[in-house]
């Protein structure tokens, strides 16, 4: 909701969240009991100057982005607000001169698929030494292979870089000057960080980074400075406020709809798709992203399709059909979508398949199938997805107890309850669905002291469960059976004519 400028009482305290997302940045103005005071959002453009290639002008998208949108959210405040937590996409590599000044454009998270013969190279010459501590295998999700990439493509850049950031410690350094890094970022940039001492591998980063200054390493839930003058009389925040260290906006998402015990998973439905496990240990996992948490009792498993939402949004096009009726034609259709089934491979995918060349496949079309059909199958097949991440953080050893659902792809009810069924597992939904920048908002009422970390706990009730259909168990589990046997069947006939006809 949205209150005009004057309508808060002189006593409220207001904290702020702003979070850099793929397609856009989203600010928050929170009260001291979680009500939303208001919101905005900029959309964006993500490059993608070349295949597999993903990235962000750090200036003109982050920085500029959190400038605009707090001149439009502060003028809606009666208060002046007494905090700010950020988050972003990551991990990414920002490479920098010793000012921070930006060399080249970030290169987003495990997207950019540009640094493959890196991981390669690395996971080689580390072994198993570096599952032993960093809890998994390289991918393209990891910022040690960016590293190299950066080194061997573009020497210029890197003999110049003496810094690197993300999107939140960007924004962290130009509102505070200070040069940090969160542990949860930090431990997913592999090989570089030690998830057994929760501090930087001295070793590695001398051999991966070691002209580099390292950052100070800080749990979200820790101030790391003040607002700047500078700063203010750029962005209008009130100079000396408290900022946070900032996160993944994932975790943020996690933390805002009260994702807090071991058994605990959030399900981000978005353009991709996104897995967030609290576990009671460090849980290494050759199929999935073991990380730290915001905070030092917290551990994590994190899970990621590549698409998702982006999926829908490539039938959209196809079938030049908006969603509202997309989701009502495919309402229409029974489960199983009367044999149509799809891969949902259209960018490779991350976990816990971990392969890149992975495409696309929709099998069983006959003449009778319509739009409606195709984005059913779509949906179902992103559900079957989540079902074998799920059963990946099973075992791993994780817990997985509660699903609480968040992001676009919760609206209208029908993706949700496909997913119930396909997993047989309720998901919960919270009041509050603004998302990371929610949760920086949480993260900065507690570190400033505005508030306990117990009382941000009944910000964000659940307001509505979605429950599984046991009509649908059956022929679910058959589809997805069908659903991993046709990957595997699928997957050096489609290897072989992508390369055949150069589109690998």
């Amino acid at each position: 909701m949205r209150r005009r400028p004057g309508r808060v009482a002189a006593a409220v305290s207001l904290v702020l969240g702003v979070d850099i997302g793929t397609a856009s940045t989203k600010a928050v103005a929170v009260d001291e009991d979680g009500a939303v005071v208001a919101r905005v959002e900029r959309a964006h453009r993500t490059a993608t100057p070349r295949p597999g290639w993903f990235e962000h002008d750090a200036t003109n998208v982050w920085w500029k982005d959190l400038t605009e949108c707090l001149t439009e959210l502060l003028p809606q405040l009666g208060e002046a607000p007494v905090a700010l937590g950020v988050s972003g996409i990551g991990p990414c590599l920002l490479p920098t001169d010793a000012q921070s000044r930006p060399l080249r454009p970030a290169i987003l998270y495990g997207v950019d698929t540009r640094a493959g013969e890196q991981v390669r190279a690395m996971s080689q010459e580390l072994g198993e030494d570096a599952i032993a501590a960093t809890g998994a295998v390289l991918t393209s999700q990891a910022v040690g292979p960016k590293m190299r990439w950066l080194a061997e493509h573009e020497p210029e850049v890197w003999a110049r870089t003496r810094r690197f950031f993300m999107a939140s410690s960007f924004l962290v350094n130009r509102l505070t000057g200070a040069y940090v890094l969160d542990h949860h970022s930090a431990s997913q940039c592999a090989p570089l960080y030690d998830q057994t001492t929760c501090d930087w591998d001295q070793d590695r980063w001398a051999a991966i980074a070691g002209h580099l200054e390292m950052p100070a390493l800080h749990w979200s839930d820790e101030v790391v400075g003040a607002v700047s003058d500078e700063a203010a009389a750029l962005t209008g925040l009130p100079a000396g406020i408290p900022v946070t260290a900032g996160t993944i906006d994932a975790w943020a998402e996690a933390e805002s709809v009260q994702v807090a015990r071991p058994g605990d998973v959030m399900v981000m439905y978005g353009s991709t798709m996104f897995l967030v496990a609290l576990t009671d240990t460090f849980t290494p996992s050759r199929s999935l992203w073991p990380t730290t948490g915001v905070r030092p009792d917290v551990r994590c498993l994190a899970a990621g399709m590549a698409t998702s939402g982006s999926v829908t949004e490539w039938i959209s096009d196809l079938v030049s059909q908006d969603y509202a009726t997309l989701t009502e034609n495919a309402r229409a259709v029974p489960p199983g979508s009367d044999g149509l089934l799809v891969l949902p491979y259209f960018a490779g995918e991350r976990t816990p398949l971990f392969d890149p060349g992975a495409r696309g496949v929709i099998s069983g079309l006959s003449l009778r199938h319509r739009a409606g059909h195709l984005y059913r199958a779509a949906l179902e097949g992103v559900a079957f997805g989540v079902r074998h991440n799920l059963e990946a953080m099973r075992q791993a050893g994780a817990r997985v107890e509660r699903l609480v659902a968040v992001g676009g792809g919760t609206t209208g009810g029908l993706w949700t309850q496909i997913v119930s069924d396909v997993t047989g597992l309720p998901q919960d939904l919270a009041r509050t669905s603004v998302g990371a920048a929610y949760g920086d908002a949480m993260l900065a009422a507690v570190a400033s002291g505005l508030v306990t970390e117990s009382a941000t706990r009944t910000w964000n009730p659940v307001v509505r469960q979605v429950r599984p259909d046991p009509a649908t168990r059956g022929l679910y589990d058959t589809g997805y059976a069908a659903y991993r046997e046709l990957y595997e069947t699928t997957r050096p006939l489609v290897g072989r004519w992508s390369l055949a006809t150069g589109s690998s």
